[in-house]
């Protein structure tokens, strides 16, 4: 079968970019109205992409005042959101860090349910300090112990997806039999972190489990998803250095004894799209100077798990030493990497960093025609930097709309991109094997 590209909708604010809250050609509903998030995923799902996707944070950030970063909480979203669609997928952020196994399994088993079979949950280890501050913890949990947590977790939520056959229910009326006990079994879990009996109070998902989903790419966290993640996002603001990633996590993949393309590598794209590369660059820079650059201080600040940066002039070239090493960052470690390799290469000044981050907080950006940001795609994709893409549009819904009406059909007549939905379920659009269940055969039918 030929290789297809997929795509994703990271939904986000009004648009991807920081101050896209503010231009006029963003959405006027509120970021609290549901039909914002139908008609996203509705515009999305004729456009035929694989999935949305909703990120999540557990603490308010201190730019509030100036930053309309609050949004409703995606795993309630999802619900309202399957029952506006009915092929596209969808994957929501939920923390390892501040949730319960079993919680987390039964909602995400009742979303695939929900949804027959459209749900991906992105795993995360969270690292706010405001976050921890939430949830009763006096500092941070160490990024190690994270992921120490994180990896019981999975073992967790696996086995209790596995806790019931996919014949274990039998709905058999007549005979007064709903389902077979012997189908259905404890993981009595005694671990480090976690103590659970289970079984999960839910039958199978239709999926067997939700698409799992990641989005670290520290070396803890490039392991995690080799063990774990069937699609991984990833920040990349150069070709060459998603070409490094995209080598090594496939061969870590290989190593854990997957199939490389049972994991998908979607690094994050925000194109601004116009019929010239001059009049896309000019829209570009017209939400650009609608930003504040002492947001976006405050931003590269959590960034780095709460470093001071008030001291550092806006016009003067950064150097590596002006950031913390990453080590010490008990935050998200791949993005302080992203953010000081664009420091070492390009050397720019605090103010010139701060909008190159106001764009897509260090994806992927690009402004130009439908062709030369069609032709980007490709070009990732052929050239072993990308699986497809988490589309990130700086603005939305505008810019979603420019792209699917004029770069989605420039990828289809390349035989690149799907032209019609062939599979209802997430599994299927992502092309995944499906997992195979603890449960080797179905029960004989009883005498």
């Amino acid at each position: 079968m030929k290789r297809q590209l997929h795509l994703n909708l990271f939904i986000h604010s009004r648009g991807h970019h920081e101050a896209a809250w503010r231009h006029p050609d963003a959405s006027p509903l509120p970021l609290t109205d549901i039909r914002y998030y139908q008609d996203m995923a509705q515009r999305a799902e004729s456009a035929l992409f694989d999935s949305i996707f909703l990120a999540d944070q557990l603490a308010l950030g201190e730019d509030v005042s100036q930053a309309a970063r609050t949004w409703l909480e995606p795993v309630t979203v999802l619900s309202a959101v399957a029952v506006a669609t009915q092929r596209i997928g969808m994957i929501a952020t939920c923390s390892t860090t501040y949730t319960e196994p079993f919680n987390l399994a039964r909602q995400f088993g009742s979303l695939d349910h929900i949804s027959n079979g459209r749900i991906g949950w992105n795993i995360v280890t969270s690292w706010l300090a405001t976050a921890a501050a939430n949830y009763g913890d006096e500092g941070q949990v160490s990024h190690a112990e994270r992921y120490e947590r994180g990896e019981e977790f999975m073992e967790v939520v696996n086995a209790l997806w596995d806790s019931w056959a996919a014949d274990a229910v039998i709905d058999d009326r007549a005979g007064g039999r709903y389902a077979r006990p012997d189908r259905i079994r404890p993981i009595r879990h005694k671990g480090k972190y976690y103590q659970v009996a289970g079984p999960l109070n839910l039958p199978r998902c239709p999926q067997g489990r939700p698409v799992l989903v990641q989005a670290g790419s520290s070396d803890t966290g490039r392991r995690f998803a080799a063990r774990h993640a069937e699609a991984v996002f990833t920040a990349h603001m150069e070709k060459a250095t998603a070409q490094a990633f995209y080598n090594d996590l496939k061969a870590l993949v290989r190593t854990e004894g997957r199939e490389p393309e049972h994991v998908l590598i979607l690094p994050g794209l925000s194109p601004m799209i116009a019929s010239t590369e001059a009049e896309a660059q000019r829209l570009a820079r017209e939400v650009n100077e609608l930003s504040d650059p002492e947001v976006g201080r405050k931003r590269l600040s959590g960034r780095f798990g709460g470093h001071d940066f008030s001291h550092l002039p806006l016009d003067r070239p950064l150097v590596p030493e002006d950031f913390p090493p990453p080590s010490t960052v008990e935050a998200a470690r791949s993005r302080t990497e992203v953010i000081l390799n664009l420091v070492r290469r390009e050397k720019p000044t605090l103010r010139q960093l701060l909008a190159s981050l106001a764009g897509a907080r260090g994806h992927f950006t690009a402004a130009g025609t439908p062709e030369q940001i069609a032709d980007l795609i490709e070009e990732w994709f052929k050239e072993g930097a990308a699986d497809g893409f988490n589309i990130m549009p700086p603005l939305l819904p505008s810019m979603l709309d420019v792209f699917s009406a004029e770069v989605i059909p420039l990828l289809q007549r390349r035989g690149l991109f799907r032209t019609a939905y062939e599979g209802k379920t997430l599994r299927e659009h992502y092309g995944l094997a499906w997992p195979k269940s603890a449960f080797a055969q179905p029960a004989l039918q009883d005498a």
